[in-house]
C-alpha cells in the first residue's frame, strides 16, 4: 500500500504532486489526523465481515483506513479528476471498488447486492454542509440496505441532526434522523485535523438505522405535516399547517388543526418546532382521518 495519507508530509506530498486543491464546490477539506480516522472506523464498528459504502473518498485517507479494517469498500466519488490520485493512493487496497458518480443518483440496493452479497452495508462519509440535508435524505430513503451511517459534519450541522424539541436547532431533519434512526455523537474533530483547516469544528456522528419507526402513522404524510410546520416556523402551527400543506389533494382548514391540536391538549398558538416526533404522528393520525 502506498504512505498512509493520514502523515501531513505524505498528504503534503500528494497534493503537490497532482496539483490538487480543495473546492469549495465539493466542501473538500483533507483529513489528517490518524487518530480521528481511526476513530471513526471505530465509530463505525467496521469489521472484517463488513461492507461499506463510502461517500466521499477524496484522496484516499478514509478509504485506506477502512481497506485496512472492512472486507469490501465502494467508494462513490463525484470528482473525476481525482481518478489518478487514488489509482495511486489506493494501488495496493484490492478489497476497494470507486464509482465515479454523484451519490445522489446512485443505488445503494444495486451496491449492496454486487459487493456485499445483499446485505446491509455501513455508510461513512464527510458530508459537507451544503449537501449534507440532501444526502442525508437520500440515504433515509434507501435504508434497508444500509446498517448505519456514520458522518463526520460541521459542529452547527451535528448539533441540527441531534436537536430535540427543547433545543433551538430543532427543525425537519432532527425529525427525520429520529424516525429513521438511532443517533449517537462519536467524535468532536478540530480543524487542526485538516489540510486546509475549515473555520469550524466539526463533529463525527453515528446514525444506527432502525428496524421499524419509533412511532406508528403515516410516513409520508407525517413528513408532508412536518415540512409545512417548519417551512414557515414563525407561524403558530395552526396557520402554517392552514396555508402550507398539501397531501394527495387534501387542504387543511383552521377549524380542523385547532380541533386536532385541543385532542391532544396542545394550545391553539402552539408553533411546529415545540411538538416531538410522537406528537407530530399523534397529529398526523387524528388529520389523516
Amino acid at each position: 500500500m502506498s504512505a498512509l495519507l493520514t502523515a501531513p508530509f505524505e498528504t503534503k506530498r500528494i497534493l503537490d504532486k497532482y496539483g490538487i486543491h480543495a473546492k469549495k464546490k465539493f466542501g473538500q477539506n483533507f483529513l489528517i489526523d490518524g487518530r480521528i480516522v481511526r476513530g471513526i472506523v471505530e465509530a463505525a464498528g467496521i469489521t472484517k465481515d463488513d461492507g461499506v459504502l463510502e461517500i466521499g473518498p477524496g484522496i484516499g485517507t478514509m478509504t485506506q483506513e477502512l481497506s485496512l479494517a472492512a472486507r469490501h469498500v465502494t467508494a462513490v466519488e463525484i470528482d473525476t479528476s481525482l481518478e489518478p490520485v487514488l489509482a495511486e493512493t489506493l494501488d495496493a487496497c484490492e478489497n476497494v471498488m470507486i464509482l465515479w458518480q454523484d451519490i445522489l443518483k446512485t443505488d445503494v440496493q444495486q451496491i449492496a447486492k454486487e459487493y456485499n452479497g445483499g446485505r446491509p452495508l455501513k455508510c461513512v462519509a464527510n458530508l459537507p454542509y451544503y449537501i449534507t440535508t440532501p444526502i442525508l435524505l437520500e440515504l433515509f430513503q434507501q435504508k434497508e440496505s444500509l446498517q448505519s451511517i456514520t458522518i463526520m459534519v460541521q459542529k452547527e450541522v451535528a448539533d441540527r441532526i441531534i436537536a430535540t424539541e427543547k433545543d433551538k436547532e430543532y427543525g425537519a431533519l432532527s425529525l427525520a434522523v429520529q424516525y429513521y434512526s438511532q443517533p449517537e455523537v462519536c467524535l468532536n474533530v478540530p480543524p487542526h485535523s485538516f489540510i486546509p483547516r475549515p473555520n469550524v469544528n466539526s463533529t463525527v456522528l453515528n446514525l444506527k438505522i432502525r428496524d421499524r419507526p419509533p412511532v406508528e402513522t403515516d410516513e409520508r404524510y407525517m413528513f408532508a405535516l412536518i415540512r409545512a410546520a417548519f417551512n414557515q416556523r414563525r407561524k403558530t402551527l395552526a396557520n402554517a399547517l392552514t396555508h402550507g400543506f398539501s397531501y394527495g389533494g387534501q387542504n387543511l382548514t383552521r377549524d380542523l388543526v385547532t380541533a386536532a391540536l385541543e385532542e391532544l391538549s396542545l394550545p391553539a398558538d402552539i408553533r411546529g418546532e415545540k411538538l416531538s416526533l410522537s406528537q407530530f404522528a399523534a397529529l398526523s393520525n387524528i388529520l389523516r382521518k
